[in-house]
């Protein structure tokens, strides 16, 4: 046991590029903070679980994609990205498997979003999304994906 410590929440976000359609998955958030913000699928790892299992689970729960992990596209530490408090993101870049794109859980909506328009800032974005979002288009253009 390490005692008692305050540490940063970890969390998740997945990049989801459809390559052959020049589209990224971005979800409209359900909830507060930034309600009704469109942002990438992500949450919160559980006790236990890798963030790799993390980012597919939670891409399956808000938008019911599975999902094969391509790399990872950063770690996003800022402690003022999130307004609750100090959370660490993990983000993925990751391209889908199987199923169609429907909203559900923390997700109000779902859709395929065009890179240029997110990347020219044409979306309104939560949390540091835009940043993680630059950097996985990057990644991607890296991988030949796009």
């Amino acid at each position: 046991m390490l005692g008692k410590r305050r540490n940063p929440y970890l969390a998740v976000d997945a990049v989801i590029v459809y390559p052959e359609k020049r589209k990224i998955v971005l979800i409209k958030r359900k909830k507060e903070p930034f309600r009704d913000f469109w942002a990438l699928p992500g949450g919160f790892v559980e006790w236990g679980e890798t963030v790799e299992n993390a980012c597919k689970r939670e891409v399956k729960e808000e938008t019911s994609l599975d999902v094969e992990i391509i790399d990872l596209v950063g770690v996003f530490s800022n402690p003022k990205r999130d307004p609750r408090g100090h959370v660490v993101s993990i983000a993925f870049l990751c391209i889908p498997k199987r199923g169609k794109p429907i909203a559900s859980s923390d997700a109000k909506y779902v859709d395929l979003i065009n890179i240029d328009d997110v990347c020219k800032a044409k979306i309104k974005l939560a949390f540091d999304h835009y940043d993680i979002i630059l950097q996985g288009v990057k990644k991607a253009k890296e991988k030949g994906l796009l």
